[in-house]
């Protein structure tokens, strides 16, 4: 097994178990806010998807993320830029996600458009250097490994943590 498969799966993963968290949800609970300083369930799959959108496009091959080029943004009347990485809270807690099967979708073809990258990528091309603002320089295989799967895991967490605030079982 080399390091792409093992990004393969620890994405598939990520997006299996985010899907089933977000499974028959309704557009009520999907932005529900929890108290104090936490954002929605929905907030944090846009957050997860677009962060790999973003990464996998715009960063490492310099194309415009599946976001814009599939109008995503505009079906979901989200921001076009933006991401939810430096969004204020006050920001994030107004995202709001008027169609849950339309995240989904979204969040499936991000996935299959990350696995398809990492089917071809070759290892030397992973082991490049790569500024990823606001982190730093970082090989490329680190982006997948740190920001797209750890950090996605964390979000995942976060859904979970709100499903079980709403007395809903746990997608895993």
């Amino acid at each position: 097994m080399n390091v792409q498969e093992v990004f393969i799966d620890g994405i598939t993963q990520l997006f299996d178990w985010m899907d089933e968290a977000l499974d028959g949800l309704s557009p009520e609970q999907l932005n529900y806010l929890p108290p104090g300083k936490s954002v929605s369930m929905g907030f944090n799959a846009w957050h997860i998807s677009r962060t790999a959108d973003n990464l996998t496009n715009f960063a490492l091959q310099r194309k415009q993320p599946l976001w814009i080029a599939e109008g995503y943004q505009e079906r979901m009347g989200l921001p076009k830029v933006d991401q939810g990485t430096g969004m204020g809270l006050d920001d994030a807690r107004a995202i709001k996600i008027n169609d849950p099967a339309l995240l989904r979708t979204y969040a499936r073809a991000v996935e299959k458009d990350v696995v398809t990258f990492l089917t071809a990528v070759p290892d030397a091309v992973l082991a490049e250097v790569q500024m990823v603002k606001p982190l730093g320089e970082m090989p490329k295989w680190r982006v997948f490994r740190q920001v797209v799967m750890t950090h996605g895991f964390m979000h995942l967490g976060e859904i979970n943590a709100v499903r079980g605030q709403m007395g809903l079982q746990f997608s895993i």
